[in-house]
Parts: C-alpha cells; sequence; structure tokens
C-alpha cells in the first residue's frame, strides 16, 4: 500500500475506534489520524505475530479494517489513560472538599454550608 493508503486507512480506522471507544473525546483530527495509523501497525504486527497471518494484505481487504480499527481502538484507550491521569481530571463526584469551580460557586453536596 502507499502512503496515501496509510493515511486515509490510518483516519478512517481512528475516526471508528473513536466512535467505539467510550469516553469524551478530547483529541483532535491529527491525533486521530496518527492513532489510527499507529494502531494500522500494531494491529498488522500483532495478527502478524500471535495469528500468523499477514495482518496488511491490501487496502480493501476487510482483515486490514479490523487488525487497523483493534489497533487504533488500544491505542486510544492508552492514550485517554494516559492524558486522564497526567492533566489529573476525574470523571464522578468531586467529592467532599467544597472546592470552587470554575464559575466560583459551590457546587454538589457541600454546596449551602460555609
Amino acid at each position: 500500500m502507499g502512503i496515501i493508503a496509510w493515511i486515509v486507512l490510518g483516519l478512517v480506522a481512528g475516526l471508528v475506534a473513536r466512535m467505539l471507544v467510550p469516553g469524551k473525546d478530547q483529541q483532535g483530527l491529527i491525533i486521530t489520524l496518527v492513532l489510527g495509523v499507529a494502531g494500522a501497525l500494531l494491529g498488522g504486527f500483532v495478527a502478524t505475530q500471535v495469528f500468523h497471518v499477514s495482518g496488511v494484505q491490501g487496502f480493501f481487504n476487510l482483515s486490514t479494517w479490523v487488525c487497523a480499527i483493534a489497533g487504533a481502538a488500544v491505542l486510544l484507550l492508552a492514550y485517554n489513560l494516559i492524558t486522564d491521569r497526567r492533566t489529573g481530571r476525574r470523571t464522578g463526584r468531586t467529592g467532599r472538599t467544597g472546592r470552587t469551580g470554575r464559575t466560583g460557586r459551590r457546587s454538589g453536596r457541600w454546596a449551602g454550608r460555609r
């Protein structure tokens, strides 16, 4: 496959992986493209090593797309885990600290207490 086919395959695989992986989509199109191309390479490598099949057989082959999407989904999950820990962002409850958010108002269970 040529470089343009790798880019198209990576972009589509990254977009499909973004639809399949739950959570907030915080990355842009470039990160999606990079994760998709890297996922296609990772999926092809794993398919070759584990299942002893050629992971990349051609642009229009189903196994190529399945390997690329699976690899992109794995990399997207890893990317989300790494960026969530690095930014310190937590989902769910804010806790019992009673700290204010961006608006300057108290929120949550401790909103009315001083």
